[in-house]
């Protein structure tokens, strides 16, 4: 069967969407930035999702949901804590009954690279016998999200998926896959939307690339506020 794709800009600077045979949106880098924000221009290097694309893309998730789970008993388990604005977008887009909990686990401190991997937060629902949805900011090496399935494959689900706003393959060194993937993106760092470095810029509204020159000095980490943009004439 020959391979079906259409692409086309949703953000005509910084850029494009690939639609292939699995309907996930792969992004890529344009030469241009998008328009960011002034308060945030020195830190953030350009817009690589745009709020208005986040959107359409958590809206068309939660049809998809509300398909599979129709007359299911569906707990969502959100991953503390980048995915919370991510689960608050979709679950306002979910009629289904459903219960919500969620489970903490911590890696990436101050770094950009995954540490040791600590739960901080067990479940405090049953799930036993029940449909359990994962839902989490971000695949990236895997590791994760491959100890979350473990710890609550142990519980006794009737089933168990997952769900992730963004897919980053290029570092993957765990085989696992989600069953719902917002976007695919490429190796770069990202925040906004939930997703942060050293705990800042989770209220952007949009899904951002973080400035090199920032993660090799770690200036975001040790400044408490945005950088204010220098004032011209």
């Amino acid at each position: 069967m020959r391979r079906l794709e259409r692409t086309f800009e949703l953000w005509p600077t910084c850029l494009r969407l690939s639609f292939g045979m699995n309907n996930v949106p792969a992004i890529k880098l344009l030469p241009r930035s998008g328009s960011v924000p002034r308060i945030w221009r020195r830190e953030v290097a350009q817009i690589l999702i745009p709020k208005d694309a986040l959107a359409r893309r958590v809206r068309a998730l939660a049809r998809q949901i509300q398909r599979d789970y129709q007359d299911r008993d569906l707990v969502m388990v959100a991953v503390m804590s980048g995915t919370l604005v991510f689960l608050a977008d979709l679950i306002r887009h979910v009629t289904l009954p459903l219960r919500l909990d969620f489970i903490g686990v911590s890696s990436y401190k101050t770094r950009t690279r995954p540490g040791p991997l600590v739960f901080t937060k067990e479940l405090g629902l049953d799930v036993r016998g029940r449909d359990v949805l994962i839902v989490d900011d971000i695949l990236d090496t895997g590791q994760t999200l491959a100890r979350v399935l473990q710890r609550l494959q142990r519980l006794g689900p009737r089933s168990l998926r997952t769900c992730v706003l963004l897919e980053k393959k290029a570092r993957r060194v765990e085989s696992v896959q989600a069953d719902y993937v917002g976007f695919e993106i490429p190796d770069v760092f990202v925040v906004g939307y939930g997703l942060d470095y050293a705990e800042r810029y989770r209220h952007l509204p949009f899904v951002g690339v973080l400035r090199e020159a920032l993660l090799r000095s770690g200036a975001a980490a040790a400044s408490p506020r945005p950088v204010q943009p220098r004032k011209t004439g």
